[in-house]
């Protein structure tokens, strides 16, 4: 009856030893004498030891910062920038059995693939398409890293630093551009009031009498103000006219 107390008791000892807390979060990848033997769902679980052994996946996603990157632009602009990943764990064996260290290996692959991404397009795109850009890295990530069961949920450029010089190139650039701008709405303007003086002087010659009542108040607003000074523009026919009168004399 001893022998037999002490066999129990071993075994409950050993089953308390082997006793794991698998939490809501996590999932274990188990083996068995080294072999894999699935997956551990969240809860208190056996592990038998020396027979078995298991190793924990946190299934939570990740924000993986990736560190400042030399990039040059498809122009020959050299950059320097730096980008967020945030994935998760979709399949905990492979995250295990496919890949040594998914978060290294993960980090590792951002790195080069926002390189790439970079090389590919003109600085002008990188600075104005970043989401799209930054979509297109997530997608290439994320195809390379299926097979190790990860899930690239998404990726973020932060920042673009440049050059001083490209930056003093640039500010240039849109300087000119709003110069530009201003110089066509100026332009745009002057266009719009020709018209509108062509229209007013069709309307004015076509009603009788409305010339001289239009000189009339404008001689009216001129005299408001006794510091003006009035220029009378007579035209060059009526000239002409008082001569020839003057020459008939």
């Amino acid at each position: 009856m001893d022998f037999l107390t002490t066999i129990l008791l071993f075994l409950a000892v050993y089953a308390l030893l082997g006793l794991r807390q698998i939490n809501q979060y996590e999932r274990g990848v188990r083996f068995m004498m080294g072999r894999y033997r699935g997956i551990m769902q969240p809860g208190w679980r056996i592990v038998w030891p020396i027979f078995q052994s298991y190793k924990k996946v946190d299934m939570r996603t990740k924000a993986v910062d990736v560190p400042d990157q030399e990039a040059i632009t498809k122009d020959n602009i050299s950059t320097r920038l730096n980008a967020v990943i945030y994935y998760k764990i979709s399949e905990a064996d492979k995250a295990v059995l496919e890949v040594e260290n998914f978060y290294y290996a993960v980090s590792q692959l951002a790195q080069t693939t926002m390189r790439n991404a970079v090389g590919e397009v003109e600085l002008d795109q990188l600075l104005s398409q970043r989401d799209k850009i930054s979509e297109k890295i997530r997608t290439i990530i994320d195809k390379a890293t299926d097979p190790w069961g990860v899930k690239v949920e998404n990726v973020e450029l932060k920042d673009i630093s440049l050059p001083e010089e490209m930056k003093r190139v640039i500010a240039k650039q849109a300087e000119a551009e709003r110069e530009k701008r201003a110089v066509i709405t100026k332009a745009e303007g002057e266009v719009v009031a020709a018209k509108n003086l062509s229209t007013a002087a069709t309307m004015l010659s076509k009603a009788d009498g409305a010339l001289h009542l239009r000189t009339l108040n404008t001689l009216n607003d001129l005299s408001s103000d006794q510091s003006n000074t009035v220029i009378f523009a007579v035209p060059i026919e009526v000239l002409r006219a008082l001569e020839g009168l003057s020459k008939k004399k």
